[in-house]
Formats: C-alpha cells, sequence, structure tokens
C-alpha cells in the first residue's frame, strides 16, 4: 500500500511534465505518418498523373524520398527539444541550446562531424544527383544499383542481391561510373588476359570473329591484356552482357589454340 499511495503522489504531482513530454511527441509521430502516408503518396499519385501513368522520375523520387527523412528528422528533433523543454530540472538546459545555436552547432560539429559531413554530402547528393534511385553505378570497385539515398548513407544492390552501404560523404567525394545517366545504352567491355608469348594476331582475329571489335591494351612480363568491346545495351544489363562476352571470347581463345 505505502508503494501505491507513494506512486500515486509521484503521477499526481509530475502529471503536468508527462503531458507536457508525451503531448510534442504524439504530435511529432502524427506529423511523420501524415507526412509518409498523405503528402508523399499524394504527390505520387500526382506525378502519375502528370507523366501519364510513368510514375515520377529518378530525379524525383530521390528528391522526395531525401526530402521525407530530412523532414522526419526535422520534426523529431524539434518534438525532443521541445519535450525535454517540458521538465523543470532541464527548462535550462533546453532553453540555452535554443538560444546558443552557435555554440550548440559547433558542439554538435565536433562530436559529431563525421555523421554531419555524411548528411551535408547527402544534401548535395539529393540536389546535383549525380546517382539516382534506380541507376547502375561502379564505386571503388562495386558495381550495384542504387536502391535509396539516405541521410547518411546510400545503397547499393549487386547482382548477387547483397547490399553494400556507401558513406556519403565518401561517395560525394569519389570518382563513380554512372551507367544509367544521360544515355539510354553503356558500353559491354570486358578485359581477357593471354600470355606474353602468344600470338596477338591470332588472338585479335579469334576474338573480332565474334562480331565484336577487340585491341591490345597492355603488355607486362607476366601475359597481355585484350579489350573487347560488344555492342552497347540497356545500362540494366550491362553485367549481365559482360559475362556473356568474356565467355563467348575466352572460348574463342580456347579454339584458336590460344593461352
Amino acid at each position: 500500500m505505502p508503494h501505491i499511495v507513494a506512486a500515486e503522489s509521484w503521477l499526481s504531482r509530475n502529471s503536468g511534465e508527462i503531458v507536457g513530454v508525451a503531448v510534442p511527441l504524439l504530435v511529432a509521430a502524427a506529423l511523420v505518418v501524415l507526412l509518409d502516408r498523405f503528402l508523399l503518396r499524394r504527390a505520387a499519385r500526382l506525378a502519375l498523373a502528370v507523366t501519364g501513368g510513368q510514375g515520377p522520375s529518378r530525379e524525383a523520387r530521390t528528391r522526395l524520398r531525401f526530402a521525407r527523412r530530412a523532414l522526419e528528422a526535422l520534426i523529431i528533433l524539434v518534438a525532443v527539444v521541445v519535450a525535454l523543454s517540458q521538465v523543470d530540472g532541464l527548462q535550462t538546459v533546453t532553453s540555452t541550446i535554443l538560444a546558443s545555436s552557435a555554440i550548440t552547432a559547433a558542439v554538435l560539429g565536433f562530436a559529431a562531424r563525421q555523421t554531419v559531413a555524411n548528411a551535408i554530402a547527402g544534401i548535395m547528393l539529393a540536389i546535383v544527383q549525380p546517382v539516382r534511385i534506380g541507376d547502375l553505378v561502379t564505386f571503388e570497385g562495386e558495381t550495384g544499383t542504387v536502391e535509396d539515398v539516405g541521410l547518411t548513407y546510400t545503397w547499393l544492390r549487386t547482382g548477387a542481391d547483397a547490399r553494400i552501404l556507401v558513406p556519403n560523404e565518401k561517395l560525394a567525394a569519389g570518382m563513380i561510373r554512372n551507367d544509367s545517366i544521360r544515355s539510354a545504352t553503356v558500353a559491354t567491355e570486358v578485359s581477357v588476359w593471354i600470355g606474353a608469348d602468344a600470338d596477338v594476331d591470332r588472338a585479335l582475329e579469334a576474338v573480332e570473329g565474334l562480331g565484336v571489335r577487340a585491341r591490345l591494351a597492355e603488355m607486362t612480363a607476366d601475359g597481355l591484356r585484350v579489350v573487347i568491346l560488344g555492342e552497347p545495351g540497356p545500362p540494366a544489363e550491362r553485367l549481365a552482357r559482360e559475362g556473356e562476352l568474356r565467355v563467348a571470347a575466352l572460348r574463342a581463345l580456347r579454339d584458336a589454340d590460344v593461352r
């Protein structure tokens, strides 16, 4: 009984603070749901109507998804600050945080500089859009389809259905190969190695018999690298086309007795 009485008295004394903390958080949750379920879906339906059923473009999908996450993060941050300001012991702290935005930005920037840098890079990626959702890109030797552009990370889906998370800062500062931008087709290019003492003319003739172009690209003590250029095709088919071309070239070289 004493415990029950103590709990009731604590609730009665702090009911105002509990309500003050709960209300902003509930309002923020409602706003996030509203943003996700109604506003963005309405924007998607509007895009379908405008484009005649084709849906939003890759650029529009990337911007919409990034804007949703940025707005959701902002709503949650404001709600947490408002909720904390309703607690008597934290009012001074939250008031200082709200009043000293420059100091807060400096402290947060120093403590979470990597996260902040990734978020700023994410904003740049969403605006400039060197990569878009659905693009086939190659970054640091990894090739995959852009599945999502988040606030801090970009998700790539490889041909083996694996997921690669690339920090936005690294992606924005690195060299990216994008096979899905500015062109509806992409070249099919593969390399095969033959022995250093192999007959180059016979090798090129065997490969070009497949109806493709070939050239000697590199000579080392270990061997010769032959570059083979096939017909351009859709970006989504590049990996499969390159695999087929590589197999066909190796088979042609083997049949020509070129090792």
